[in-house]
């Protein structure tokens, strides 16, 4: 009779009876991690695109602030100290009204420049949402003033709550 021995390190396979279908969770898992960050990287492009759209606002905003303090400055009788005054008078614009809501009252001004620059503020290629009761210019001419000009615009981007307000402050002489 002959009899074989096993040889060594040969064995018969176990079964795993469970381990079975651990293939198939670990693959879902990785699946479900993968679409979690797919989901982020969505969630932080629409957040970029905001934060570069209210960029895009704000640098417009404070481009038809600066258009506008050329305009004062361009236009203003520099001869005395009196007829600085005068001249900035008529710029004044909405100068009542509660400032951090945007709500703006009062006599609008007159002068033709503040006319075609809340126009241009309001207008098509302007500021989102914003109206000419959004706009104002206040002018101190007072000794402690030493004729201070603010010029604040406000507009409201699309799908925003409330509106922006960008804010210049400079001084004529």
């Amino acid at each position: 009779m002959l009899i074989l021995a096993k040889p060594q390190g040969l064995r018969q396979p176990a079964r795993r009876s469970g381990q079975r279908g651990s293939f198939l969770i670990e693959a879902l898992l990785g699946i479900l991690i993968f679409s979690l960050g797919i989901l982020a990287l969505v969630g932080m492009q629409a957040a970029a695109i905001s934060a570069q759209s209210d960029a895009r606002y704000r640098t417009e905003a404070a481009n038809l602030a600066q258009q506008m303090i050329n305009n004062i400055w361009l236009n203003v009788d520099h001869t005395s100290s009196a007829t600085i005054q005068t001249g900035l008078a008529g710029f004044a614009h909405l100068t009542s009204g509660a400032v951090n809501s945007c709500s703006f009252s009062g006599t609008a001004s007159g002068n033709a420049l503040v006319s075609s620059w809340v126009t241009s503020v309001t207008g098509a290629s302007g500021l989102p949402g914003a109206t000419a009761a959004m706009q104002q210019i206040t002018v101190d001419t007072s000794v402690s003033g030493y004729n201070k000009i603010a010029i604040t615009l406000c507009w409201q981007a699309p799908r925003a709550t409330t509106p922006n307000r960008h804010t210049v402050v400079t001084y004529v002489n």
